[in-house]
């Protein structure tokens, strides 16, 4: 009598074994990521930094102050595996906007394991954000611009779930500007030498920065930095941006990048808690 058998069946430890003539061989799965959740998104910048990030929040009434504190969640599928939130205020002399996205890559295939597969949705963005190529990794870069290119850092690229709605986005600095007194540089300014748009050291696994700067209809000058880092397989996205209420006066790419750097490196601390 012969008895048919399976050409193949579950190891142990979610392995598989391929009894195919020539021997059984062993394929262990890739691991799965580190995180398999995401924190309320809106509730992750702390009070404190708010107040820096949107000076012009502090002239409203309480109520109105309340709320800009509060933030707009971005609509998302799933808040397991997407989350985001945005914030903005007005003041005299500039307005501001904030926006923070965190996703939790997850692969679907089981030779990969979700930190490599978001390994590569990071370099796509890193890519996409064309930077100039003494500044950017191992990765090819796009055309560089004297301002950075803007594109690439936004919510959205390169993943597998996606946004309803695309917000716009920091931390304290030790430097500000007296009150009353625009913030930033005459016109006419670029990104400043040894601020470009460049690959970071931290936060994270992997991290860039963009800084990109653009007149906001006729004249207004808008400056905004992006961070973008991979802390296994979650990416954060950091963007932050001011517009400047005088023709003149172009918003400081120090100071911005320095609240935006400040603001990921938080995020970042938030999940290895």
């Amino acid at each position: 009598m012969v008895v048919a058998g399976c050409s193949g069946g579950n190891g142990a430890d979610g392995a598989v074994t391929d009894t195919k003539p020539g021997g059984p061989t062993t394929a262990t799965a890739a691991q799965p990521g580190k995180y398999r959740t995401l924190r309320e998104a809106c509730g992750s910048v702390p009070r404190s930094m708010l107040k820096d990030l949107l000076p012009g929040a502090a002239s409203l009434p309480e109520d109105q102050q309340a709320k800009a504190y509060d933030g707009t969640a971005s609509v998302t599928y799933d808040t397991d595996r997407r989350v985001g939130c945005s914030w903005k205020a007005a003041s005299p002399d500039a307005s501001n906007q904030l926006m923070i996205d965190l996703e939790r890559v997850v692969s679907y295939d089981p030779a990969v394991s979700d930190a490599d597969r978001a390994r590569e949705v990071y370099t796509t963005k890193e890519t996409a954000a064309g930077l100039p190529a003494s500044n950017a990794s191992g990765t090819p870069s796009g055309t560089p611009t004297a301002s950075g290119s803007g594109a690439g850092t936004g919510v959205g690229t390169g993943t597998d779930t996606a946004l309803g709605t695309s917000p716009q986005t920091g931390a304290p600095s030790g430097s500000g500007t007296p009150s009353g007194t625009p913030s930033g540089t005459p016109s006419g300014d670029t990104t400043p030498d040894g601020l470009e748009p460049r690959v970071l050291d931290s936060p994270g696994d992997n991290a860039f920065l963009d800084d990109v700067l653009a007149r906001a209809g006729a004249a207004a000058q808008r400056r905004t930095v992006s961070v973008v880092f991979r802390t296994s397989n979650v990416i954060v996205t950091v963007r932050y941006t001011e517009q400047s209420a005088h023709l003149a006066v172009v918003p400081d790419s120090e100071e911005l990048q320095d609240k935006a750097r400040r603001l990921a490196e938080t995020l970042n601390e938030q999940l290895n808690e």
